[in-house]
């Protein structure tokens, strides 16, 4: 049988061009050897798309995954300096973030709030909600392209400060964030990362760290927006919130914030269009069971729909990228 007649492709959303849907027609075809076969197309797939998800193949369980993740990079990262609640349930796999059911997790690229992230993400859907539980998607393209050139030049040239404080009880401690207990782990990864701490007087801790507003993809030039401001920023969780954030820590003890590199603020109505960028662009399409995506960290941004009843979905991370350390050795 040819591949043609074993893979149907298709594009889920053809005004957005994302994702393409590979629909494999042949009973008990497994994923792993036929992406390890079909690689070169897949990468030009994912390229043009941005994300890529496959159904119909026989993905039946956690080790199929695993199998498949390793068979397209065979080192899974880690996740660490974390910014968000999930559990490890293999090596390097982890759920997906474990917010609440009705909760809306808006459209983001992992780990852009860092100078080090990963290219390739993978998820996989051993059990797909009741009703809703989306894992949305965006073009990062067409964002961009919604910001324009003025506002990605502006973010390009004063990047973004993320300011976090552990130790309130309202967000991760620290010993989760690092995944450590040890002060001294905590201090080693921070200088090597590039991000000033200071242990407080109540034994929290309150990182700083100035990191990219945009930046360019390594494989295909493009300049793109990639920062984690909108979701960082105080005005993230509603004026209510906000206050009793503001009332109980004050500005500089928020659990999270963001402004500008320089400690300038960065106005609300600035990231209000950002944010509006991605509601437009967002794509929502329902799982099924034994659903594998692949998602392009700087082509597609990814998020999650509420939803009720049972949900497990899976990620690894793989192929690790530095612009910073691309940027050092040119």
């Amino acid at each position: 049988m040819s591949q043609s007649e074993v893979v149907h492709f298709e594009v889920v959303d053809s005004e957005r061009n994302a994702p393409l849907l590979a629909r494999c027609t042949a009973r008990g075809t497994r994923l792993a050897p036929w992406v390890e076969a079909n690689r070169e197309l897949l990468d030009g797939h994912l390229r043009t798309h941005g994300a890529i998800l496959f159904r119909g193949f026989e993905v039946r369980a956690q080790r199929d995954f695993e199998e498949f993740s390793e068979q397209l990079s065979p080192a899974r990262l880690s996740y660490v300096y974390r910014s968000t609640p999930r559990s490890s349930v293999g090596a390097n796999v982890y759920t997906a973030t474990e917010y609440p059911p009705p909760e809306v997790i808006p459209l983001h690229c992992e780990n852009a709030y860092q100078r080090d992230w990963p290219m390739k993400l993978m998820f996989y859907c051993a059990q797909p909600a009741v009703k809703g539980g989306a894992t949305t998607l965006a073009s990062i393209r067409r964002v961009t392209q919604r910001l324009g050139p003025e506002l990605l030049q502006r973010f390009a040239e004063r990047k973004v400060m993320y300011v976090r404080n552990y130790g309130s009880g309202v967000d991760l401690p620290w010993e989760v964030v690092f995944q450590t207990k040890e002060r001294s782990e905590v201090e080693r990864f921070c200088q090597e990362q590039g991000i000033d701490f200071e242990w407080k007087q109540d034994g929290g801790l309150r990182t700083r760290q100035v990191c990219q507003g945009v930046a360019e993809h390594p494989q295909t030039g493009e300049t793109l927006w990639f920062n984690q401001a909108h979701l960082f920023h105080v005005s993230s969780v509603g004026a209510a919130a906000r206050q009793s954030l503001q009332e109980l820590f004050g500005e500089e003890g928020l659990p999270r914030n963001a402004r500008f590199g320089d400690g300038s603020p960065i106005p609300e109505e600035v990231l209000e269009q950002v944010r509006e960028a991605f509601r437009v662009e967002c794509i929502e399409y329902p799982w099924q069971r034994g659903d594998v995506l692949l998602v392009d960290n700087m082509l597609a941004a990814h998020g999650r729909s509420p939803y009720s009843g049972p949900r497990r979905v899976l990620v690894a991370m793989s192929e690790p990228y530095s612009a910073a350390r691309r940027q050092a050795r040119a």
